[in-house]
């Protein structure tokens, strides 16, 4: 690899916006591409191509940002969290990519264990009684929600999928989304309260 000149915070802005824009993008790339590579070392699916494509795209959002650099730190500094961010999201938008809401609504697998909404740290018959509360849950979510808050419940609290990729799925935005889990907790909630479940009960697997 060749050597990248070292600029100062003003030179770098001044070449990005200049005639000396392609060495600077040169110089640039070569710097954000041996920072993700060690950013990104633990994960597996992360290849040379693929770290090519996070720098070039990185690369884009750097210039169009470059009036929101305000100077505190170095300038190398800010592109690599640039960088970093834009990598991080494109892997989380991949990782689910190819996942199907329809299809975390009629998969059951994993239902009996959902460590995301169990205390781990929990003795054995409270977390039989954890585990019974969410089986519980899941028969109340057939049952008293509408086909989108099914949707929207299944994939952010029982799947982990991110807020922002479920409103994509759905054609919506985050906050028509938080009103949908909102109306979709008060929905469950109500019907567990009915069938003689405590407010603790309620709590702990509502995500209230």
């Amino acid at each position: 690899m060749s050597a990248v000149t070292k600029r100062s915070n003003e030179e770098w802005l001044a070449d990005l916006r200049g005639t000396g824009q392609d060495e600077a993008l040169t110089d640039l790339s070569a710097l954000l591409k041996r920072g993700l590579t060690y950013a990104l070392s633990s994960y597996s699916n992360v290849d040379e191509a693929a770290i090519e494509d996070f720098c070039q795209d990185a690369l884009l959002k750097i210039l169009k940002k470059l009036d929101t650099f305000r100077g505190e730190s170095l300038f190398t500094t800010w592109a690599h969290k640039v960088a970093v961010y834009t990598a991080l999201t494109e892997l989380r938008r991949r990782r689910w990519q190819d996942v199907s809401l329809n299809g975390m609504v009629e998969d059951r697998e994993g239902d009996e264990s959902l460590p995301v909404l169990t205390d781990s740290t929990a003795g054995p018959e409270q977390q039989v009684t954890q585990q019974m509360a969410l089986r519980t849950l899941r028969q109340f979510i057939d049952q008293e929600l509408t086909d989108k808050q099914r949707e929207a419940m299944m994939a952010t609290v029982f799947k982990q999928m991110p807020l922002e990729e479920v409103a994509r799925r759905m054609g919506t935005n985050r906050n028509a989304l938080y009103k949908l889990l909102h109306d979709a907790r008060k929905r469950l909630k109500k019907r567990m309260l009915s069938e003689g479940l405590s407010a603790k009960d309620v709590l702990s697997v509502s995500g209230n």
